[in-house]
């Protein structure tokens, strides 16, 4: 895993039908869901993972995380 897939601020809030709700506004489009917050996460993970692999692969600039706002997924916050 790369700083890039590391440092990531993601938004999570409630949706529809009991589901959370995660985006990363840093990857336009990337956005998850889960039954829990912890599911949610974990699939925000994955899709930040997936997302990076596919613009590595058709060779387009990975975006970088703004420096001021820049949170470990390890260290969410709810807002």
């Amino acid at each position: 895993m790369t700083g890039l897939e590391r440092m990531r601020q993601v938004v999570i809030y409630p949706g529809e039908n009991g589901y959370w709700v995660v985006e990363c506004p840093s990857l336009p489009g990337c956005v998850s869901q889960g039954k829990s917050k912890e599911e949610a996460i974990a699939n925000i993970k994955e899709a930040i993972r997936g997302y990076i692999a596919a613009l590595e692969q058709d060779k387009l600039p990975v975006p970088s995380p703004p420096l001021c706002e820049a949170w470990s997924l390890q260290g969410v916050r709810e807002v």
